[in-house]
């Protein structure tokens, strides 16, 4: 089997449909209705952490990547601060979650998402 060659969404390109089944597989996809109902009781500022929320507009409904959650259901506060930082860089919510899934060369091949306990080298290859 050949090795997945590291790549970068290219902004304003299609994202691979297959992405959204991965992330499903391997941290969850939940929709939007589904997180809210999970959540919106437990938090004391709903709106805030509504802000916060990585979200992915896929074939008419918005879901919400299981990858921005850690244990317990609080938001991964690693996650928070590099979307947080896509936002302000115009990083449209599904280029930012491709990316995180995304074999990068500017990580020596490792996906964002595997590499969320180094969050400078993150912050910095983002900005390319």
């Amino acid at each position: 089997m050949k090795a997945e060659q590291p790549r970068t969404p290219v902004m304003g390109g299609l994202i691979d449909a297959s992405i959204w089944h991965r992330i499903d597989v391997e941290f969850s996809l939940p929709s939007l209705v589904q997180v809210t109902r999970r959540y919106e009781g437990r938090a004391a500022d709903w709106e805030l952490v509504l802000r916060k929320l990585v979200r992915v507009f896929i074939e008419g409904e918005t879901y919400c990547p299981g990858f921005q959650f850690v244990p317990g259901g609080s938001l991964h506060p690693v996650v928070v601060g590099l979307f947080g930082h896509a936002m302000t860089l115009r990083v449209p919510h599904n280029y930012f979650t491709a990316w995180m899934l995304t074999p990068s060369t500017d990580l020596a091949g490792s996906r964002p998402v595997d590499l969320l306990h180094e969050a400078g080298h993150l912050y910095a290859a983002l900005k390319v």
